[in-house]
This record gives C-alpha cells, sequence and structure tokens, in this order.
C-alpha cells in the first residue's frame, strides 16, 4: 500500500487490478461481451481514425500506373474532458473491520464491484445521449444502428430477420452476440416448431451458455422494459471500443471520519463507450410477450 502526498493511503495497481479490475471486467455483462477496450493515461481524449470511404483498387496490368485514391477519414472521440467518472463511498466502523467473522475487504470487494459493474451495465446499454458528453451513450441509443420497430410478440422471424440485417452490412456471423432481458429470452426458450421442440437448446460446451440461430445469447435486466415493450439486440462487441481511463482507482480513508472512528474505502472509474462500426449493430425495438 502506498501513501500519497496527503498521507492518505493508497492501494497498488496490482492490488487494485486483483480486487476490482479483473472481478468488475467479468461481473459487467458489457466489458465481459468481447469490446475492444482500450486503456489511456492521464485521462486525455482517445482519437480512434475511421476510413469512411473505399480504397478502390483495381486490375491493373505490366507497367501500368496504379490509380491513385484519397481516403476520407473521420475519427471517433471518446473520453472528452466532460466526462464524468462512476464513484463509490462506502464507510465502515473500526468496530465491524476488528469483530467481522468474514473479513469486511472481501464483502466490500464484491459489494464495490457489483454496484459499480451494475452502474456501467446501466450506461453501456441504455444510457440516453448526453449533449454536453458528461455520461456514456448506451448501446440501445447509438446512432447509425440497423433498426426493427415495432416487433410485438418476439418469434424467430423476427431474429432472422435481425439476422439478416447484420449479413446484409457483411458482419462477421461467427463474432455475433444476441443482448437481451431475461423476459425476452424465456418467452424465447418457451418458442417450439411444429413437432413441439424447443427451438433454444443450451450449449453443451459450457455450463450455463445458450445459443440462439448459433450465437451467443447475453441474458441482463439491464435493457429496459418501458410500458411492457423492450429490445433486443444482435451485435459484434468487436466492433464496440471501449476507453478506460486508466484502472478503477481505490482508496483506504482511515483518518476522515476519525471522530466516528470509521474508515471508509473510495472507488473511482472513468470510462467512455462508442460503436466503431454502428451497422454491426441490430436493434430489435417494440418486443412484448407472447
Amino acid at each position: 500500500m502506498a501513501t500519497s502526498a496527503l498521507g492518505t493511503p493508497e492501494i497498488t495497481q496490482e492490488t487494485v487490478d486483483q480486487l476490482i479490475t479483473v472481478p468488475l471486467q467479468k461481473a459487467s455483462v458489457f466489458l465481459n461481451a468481447g469490446v475492444r477496450i482500450i486503456d489511456t493515461n492521464g485521462g486525455n481524449p482517445v482519437r480512434v481514425p475511421m476510413l469512411t470511404s473505399m480504397t478502390a483498387p483495381s486490375w491493373h496490368g505490366e507497367n501500368e500506373q496504379i490509380d491513385e485514391v484519397d481516403p476520407t477519414f473521420d475519427e471517433i472521440v471518446l473520453l472528452p474532458h466532460s466526462m464524468k467518472s462512476v464513484k463509490t463511498l462506502t464507510r465502515y466502523s473500526n468496530e465491524l473491520a476488528r469483530q467481522a467473522v468474514v473479513p469486511v475487504g472481501s464483502a466490500l470487494q464484491q459489494r464495490i464491484v457489483a454496484d459499480v459493474a451494475g452502474k456501467l451495465d446501466d450506461a453501456f446499454i441504455a444510457g440516453a445521449v448526453s449533449p454536453d458528453r458528461t455520461t456514456p451513450t448506451g448501446l440501445l441509443n447509438y446512432s447509425g444502428v440497423q433498426k426493427i420497430d415495432a416487433v410485438g410478440e418476439i418469434g424467430l422471424d423476427a431474429l432472422h430477420d435481425a439476422e439478416a440485417l447484420a449479413l446484409g452490412a457483411e458482419v462477421d456471423p461467427s463474432s455475433l452476440k444476441w443482448l437481451m432481458h431475461s423476459r425476452d429470452f424465456v418467452a424465447i426458450r418457451k418458442l417450439k416448431d411444429t413437432n413441439g421442440r424447443y427451438q433454444v437448446q443450451p450449449d453443451p460446451t459450457e455450463a450455463g451458455a445458450y445459443r440462439l440461430l448459433g450465437h451467443p445469447v447475453l441474458v441482463t435486466n439491464r435493457v429496459p422494459v418501458v410500458d411492457g415493450a423492450s429490445s433486443i439486440v444482435l451485435w459484434d462487441p468487436s466492433k464496440v471500443a471501449v476507453a478506460r481511463d486508466l484502472n478503477p482507482t481505490v482508496t483506504v480513508l482511515d483518518q476522515l471520519y476519525g471522530d466516528y472512528d470509521q474508515q471508509a474505502v473510495r472507488v473511482v472509474a472513468r470510462y467512455d463507450a462508442a460503436p466503431l462500426n454502428p451497422e454491426a449493430v441490430v436493434l430489435l425495438n417494440g418486443v412484448t410477450q407472447p
């Protein structure tokens, strides 16, 4: 454990990785989906260049001049200076720290990881568009994505339509994954063919894993249900970039609440996310129950 200039103990980065960063990435459905995570130092904005036009290669013979092409570039800016951080401060008494049967640090780690992961998933999945870029925009609100609106009662045809849009955009089908609310997942699991056979089967190679049309299914109740309607996402997580301002910072405040004979743990994490290829995200909106 290191000590800052103000005498405040700060847990070393190696310990932070073990206690917070790695468990957080596993606990977060979004971060664990296979998104491209970019670490940055100093909290500076991340600029990701994008080629927006074709390079137009053509056939040429021997000693024939090759056509020149001026490609058009665009960029995605992640972690602008206006982006806020996820912060949490947890206080506990010194008596609890001394008398607890279960180590307080272990219990705090589990609780902090769960809470921060939930907060990040709320933003990464359904975060509203922030005009001044203070919070991440959610997957359901990305601009330029492919959409099928007013789906109604979920059925296999709508799922095939979503896959058709992804294939039409030349998205690698082996990288596609479903993201949906548990109620929609259960409804789809109940779908049967004309012979009464269930259409969704568990993945025999992984415990608790399911596939739908050959694609892995990510289930999370962070997908909002509004007026009985929700959304189902078919996406390629590798086409979404997540910028991480270093790693979560954990600070033990053992003197600040000394007049209460308490300690506190403060965690600060700063993230942002954006699609590298919006067409690799297909939304089924207005999904209702049969």
